[in-house]
């Protein structure tokens, strides 16, 4: 079972400030901003590459996900990433989406 399986099963423990019946939002324990989240599928989706058409939803789900954790931590401007398949930097094959925040200065937003 990989790692973010367990956490959606509570088997494996993680900083989770958001859940609903599809999704989960949780502090990445790595950070590459000063607020790092993860936000992930409940269900188990290899990667955007390994989505298909029932994920259709779930998926546009997970961008409202964001926006929505956004505006409840208060953020004022965020990134989204994805990373795809090893080649595209993906660690986790369980489908995520980074949302990076928090900087005090502009040049420290180019981490990617």
């Amino acid at each position: 079972m990989c790692i973010f399986c367990e956490i959606v099963n509570k088997k494996a423990p993680a900083s989770i400030i958001y859940e609903d019946d599809l999704s989960l939002v949780f502090k990445n324990i790595r950070p590459s901003a000063p607020i790092h989240l993860l936000i992930i599928p409940k269900k188990h989706i290899g990667s955007i590459d390994h989505i298909n058409p029932e994920d259709e939803l779930l998926v546009g789900h997970l961008l409202y996900v964001a926006k929505k954790v956004a505006s409840q931590e208060n953020l004022l401007g965020y990134k989204l990433v994805v990373n795809v398949g090893k080649e595209g930097g993906q660690e986790i094959f369980h489908l995520h989406i980074h949302l990076l925040s928090g900087w005090n200065n502009a040049r420290d937003k180019d981490i990617i």
